[in-house]
C-alpha cells in the first residue's frame, strides 16, 4: 500500500490547503487571530532561546540495529524491538550499548501514534542510563502532519489525540489554578469548524491541529529533536533517499532548518528540501524492489560526497519481500510495511554489527531453523541471514 487518498474525511486535503495558509501564521506569529494577541498588538512577541545543534554524525557502534516505518502501530513496534532484542518481555531497554535508528514514519495509517511516541520517548532515556542509544527520524509522515495534511490520519487515529487533547487541557487548567497564571488555550486560533469536513471529525482534527502544528506540544516534545537526516559510522539514513544537491547544501543544515520549523522558528511551511518528489522525505529513486530500477549510478555519486559512507538506509517505500539490498548493498530499503494500516507485513529489522556484518531479523516462519542461530539479550535463539557481500539479492535475514 503506497501513499494514497485516505478513506477518512475525503474532504482533508482541500482542509490542508484553505487552512494551513491561515492558521499556521497563527502558530508562527504568536497568534494572529486570538485574544491576547488583539490585545498585544507586538507584531514581534519574544521567541525562546534557539536549542542547541542536533548531532548529526555518530561514530560507528559495536551494534547498529535500523527499523522501519511503524505508522500507529504500537504492537508491531514492540515486536521488531524484541526481534532486535533491545526491549524484553516487559518494554524495558535490553539493549545495553546498542544504537537504534528509527527512520521515520511513526504517524498516521494506525490509531496509536501517541502510545509509540510516549513509549519511545521512554526507551531514550532507558538506553541513555544502559549506555545505549535510540535515535529517531523524521518521515514524510511527520512534515506532513506538522503542516496540516491529515490525509492518511485514521479515525482511530483522530480519536487518540482528543482524548489527549482532553487531558492536556484538563492539566493545563490544573497548573494554571496552582501558578495564579492564565495559561494559553490549547485551540488558541484554531476554528470550531471546517467547511466539507464531517461533523464527528472536527474534534479530532482540531485537536490533531493543537498538539501537531509548529512548536505544538506534541511536535516539541516528540518530533522536536528528530533528525532528518543521519550518518553513523559508514552508514547514511534517511527516510526517502539524499541526491548530490541534498549533500552539497549540507546535512546539518537540514537538520537544522526542519528541526526549526518543527519548533516554531521558521516560516508556515515546511523547508523546500522537505517538499515535492525529491524531496529527503519523498525521494524513491533508490527504493524500487524491482530488480535494475535502482540508480545505482547517482547513489553511488552521493556516496561519494559523504567522507567514510558505504551504503544508505531508507524507509518510506515498502518492500513486499521484506528488507533488502540493492546496489551491491549500498541501498538498504526497511520498509516491510509491518503496520496493520499498511500491508500488516511481519517484522523484520536491520543490524550491523562490527561495522561490516549485514543481517535481516526477521520474524518470518519460513526462516526459521534453516539459517545460523542469534542468540538475544533474554538469550532466546533467532534465525539469522546473512546480507551478502556482493550482488543485488534480497537481505538476508534472521527470525
Amino acid at each position: 500500500m503506497e501513499d494514497g487518498e485516505s478513506p477518512l474525511c475525503k474532504n482533508l486535503p482541500n482542509l490542508v490547503s484553505s487552512f494551513v495558509d491561515t492558521f499556521v501564521d497563527f502558530t508562527v506569529s504568536g497568534g494572529l487571530f486570538s485574544p491576547s494577541a488583539q490585545n498585544h498588538p507586538d507584531p514581534t512577541p519574544p521567541q525562546p532561546a534557539a536549542p542547541k545543534p542536533l548531532q548529526t554524525r555518530y561514530p560507528a557502534p559495536p551494534r547498529l540495529v535500523a527499523v522501519g516505518d511503524l505508522h500507529g502501530d504500537l504492537e508491531k513496534t514492540k515486536q521488531s524491538l524484541r526481534l532486535a532484542g533491545v526491549i524484553d518481555g516487559q518494554g524495558q531497554w535490553a539493549g545495553g550499548s546498542s544504537t537504534v535508528v528509527q527512520v521515520g514514519d511513526v504517524l498516521d495509517r494506525g490509531g496509536e501514534e501517541l502510545k509509540i511516541l510516549y513509549f519511545l520517548e521512554k526507551l531514550k532515556r532507558e538506553a541513555s542510563k544502559a549506555g545505549g542509544r535510540l535515535i529517531t527520524m523524521n518521515g514524510n509522515h511527520e512534515v506532513m502532519n506538522v503542516e496540516g495534511d491529515f490525509r492518511f490520519v485514521t479515525k482511530s487515529g483522530l480519536e487518540e489525540f482528543e482524548n489527549w487533547a482532553n487531558w492536556y487541557s484538563l492539566g493545563e487548567k490544573i497548573k494554571g489554578l496552582v501558578s495564579g497564571e492564565k495559561r494559553k488555550d490549547l485551540f488558541d486560533g484554531i476554528p470550531l469548524k471546517f467547511r466539507g469536513v464531517k461533523d464527528d471529525c472536527v474534534n479530532g482534527i482540531r485537536a490533531r491541529i493543537a498538539a501537531l502544528r509548529p512548536d505544538g506540544p506534541v511536535a516539541r516534545r516528540f518530533l522536536g529533536e528528530n533528525v532528518t537526516v543521519l550518518v553513523v559510522g559508514d552508514s547514511v539514513f534517511v527516510h526517502g533517499g539524499l541526491l548530490p544537491e541534498h549533500v552539497e547544501y549540507g546535512l546539518e543544515r537540514i537538520n537544522k532548518e526542519v528541526r526549526d520549523w518543527v519548533n516554531g522558528f521558521r516560516g508556515k511551511h515546511p523547508p523546500g528540501h522537505c517538499k515535492g518528489r525529491d524531496a529527503v522525505v519523498w525521494l524513491r529513486k533508490f527504493s524500487d524492489e524491482k530488480k535494475g530500477r535502482c540508480d545505482c549510478s547517482a547513489l553511488e555519486h552521493v556516496l561519494a560526497t559523504v567522507p567514510g559512507a558505504r551504503r544508505m538506509i531508507m524507509g518510506h517505500t515498502i518492500q513486499q519481500s521484506g528488507i533488502n539490498g540493492a546496489c551491491e548493498n549500498r541501498a538498504i530499503r526497511i520498509d516491510v510495511g509491518m503496520s496493520k494500516g499498511c500491508i500488516n507485513g511481519l517484522p523484520e529489522v536491520l543490524e550491523i554489527v562490527g561495522g561490516s556484518e549485514l543481517r535481516v531479523l526477521t520474524s518470518n516462519p519460513a526462516y526459521q531453523g534453516r539459517h545460523k542461530g542469534y542468540s538475544e539479550a533474554n538469550g532466546k535463539e533467532r534465525a539469522a541471514l546473512l546480507i551478502p557481500a556482493h550482488g543485488v539479492k534480497q537481505v538476508e535475514v534472521k527470525a
